[in-house]
C-alpha cells in the first residue's frame, strides 16, 4: 500500500509537470529538454550512490541496467518529441494507453499473467482517460505515432524496471544510471541536430527546474524504488491518475475548465485506481538475487 501512495505521489509529480514539459519547447528541442531535465535529475540524485556504495551486484546486473536505461531514454524522448506536432489532449491519451499494454507486455515477457482485477481497472483508467482527454481530435500525425511508441517503450520500461528492481534492488544506482545515460545520449543530440545554447538553456530555466527536480529525480526516484514491491501491471494503472492531476493542472495554472463527461472521465480514473488498491492482491515480490 506504501508503494502504491508513493507512485500515485509520482503521477500527481507528474501530470503537474506537463504544463512545462510543453512551455520547455518554447526555448529547447526535445534533446535538449530532456537530456537537460535529465542531468539535473542524475546530479541531483548521484550523491546518495554513497547509500550503496559497499552494495555488491548480481549476475546479470549489468545488461539488465543496461535494458532499463536504454528503454527509458526512449521513451521519454519519444514522449517529449510527441508534443511538437500534436495536441496535449491526444498526448495525454495515447501515452496512458501504456495503461492496458504493460499487463500485456508483463505477460508476453516475463509471463505475469494478468487478473481480472487487473484488466478491469486497466480497462476502466483507459475509458477514462478518453473521456478526460476529450477523445482524439484531427487526423492522426508523426507526434500522435510518437506518443503512441512512447507509451509501447513505456509499457516495456516498466516491466523491465519491475524486474530489475525486484531481482537486484539498488533503487539509487539504477534511478541515476537512467538519468545521467539518457543526458550523455540526448545532450549532444540536443547541440548537433537541435538549437541547444546556453541563451536557451538559460531561458528554460523555470521549466527545466520543475522537470528535472520534481518530473524526474522525484518522480521517477519514487517509482524506481516502488516497483521493487508493486507488480509492473499494478503501477502502470496508478501512474494513469497522471492525466488527473495534469488535467488539474491545467485548470489550476492555464485557466482551462473541464466539463461533465471530462470530469466523469476523471473519476473513472481514480475509481479505477481505488478499486485496483483494494481489490488487487499484488503478487510477493521476489527477493533480490543472491550477492555474488
Amino acid at each position: 500500500m506504501l508503494a502504491n501512495c508513493l507512485l500515485l505521489l509520482a503521477a500527481a509529480l507528474w501530470g503537474f509537470g506537463n504544463v512545462a514539459q510543453k512551455t520547455v519547447l518554447e526555448h529547447l528541442d526535445p534533446f535538449s529538454a530532456v537530456g537537460s531535465r535529465c542531468l539535473i535529475g542524475g546530479l541531483l540524485v548521484m550523491p546518495l550512490l554513497l547509500i550503496e556504495r559497499r552494495r555488491r551486484v548480481g549476475a546479470g546486473y549489468w545488461a539488465s541496467l543496461a535494458r532499463v536505461s536504454a528503454l527509458f531514454s526512449i521513451s521519454i524522448v519519444l514522449q517529449q518529441a510527441a508534443y511538437l506536432t500534436t495536441t496535449v489532449t491526444n498526448a495525454s491519451f495515447l501515452v496512458n494507453t501504456c495503461t492496458v499494454m504493460t499487463p500485456l507486455a508483463a505477460w508476453l515477457v516475463i509471463g505475469e499473467k494478468p487478473t481480472i482485477v487487473v484488466a478491469f481497472a486497466a480497462s476502466l483508467t483507459l475509458i477514462g482517460i478518453l473521456l478526460l482527454s476529450g477523445g482524439m481530435s484531427g487526423a492522426i500525425n508523426s507526434g500522435d505515432m510518437a506518443a503512441l511508441l512512447s507509451a509501447v517503450c513505456y509499457a516495456l520500461w516498466m516491466v523491465e524496471l519491475g524486474r530489475h528492481m525486484q531481482n537486484h534492488g539498488g533503487a539509487v544506482s539504477t534511478a541515476t544510471a537512467q538519468f545521467l545515460g539518457c543526458a550523455i545520449v540526448a545532450l549532444p543530440l540536443g547541440a548537433l541536430y537541435g538549437n541547444f545554447s546556453p541563451q536557451g538553456a538559460w531561458a528554460a530555466a523555470p521549466e527545466l527546474a520543475v522537470l528535472g527536480i520534481f518530473s524526474t529525480a522525484v518522480a521517477f526516484g519514487i517509482q524506481t524504488i516502488a516497483q521493487r514491491f508493486t507488480p509492473a501491471s499494478h503501477a502502470a494503472v496508478i501512474v494513469s491518475g497522471e492525466s488527473v492531476f495534469g488535467a488539474t493542472g491545467a485548470v489550476l495554472f492555464l485557466g482551462e475548465s473541464l466539463n461533465v463527461v471530462a470530469a466523469l472521465g476523471g473519476t473513472m480514473v481514480l475509481a479505477a485506481i481505488v478499486y485496483l488498491a483494494i481489490a488487487g492482491q499484488p503478487r510477493e515480490a521476489a527477493g533480490p538475487a543472491p550477492a555474488s
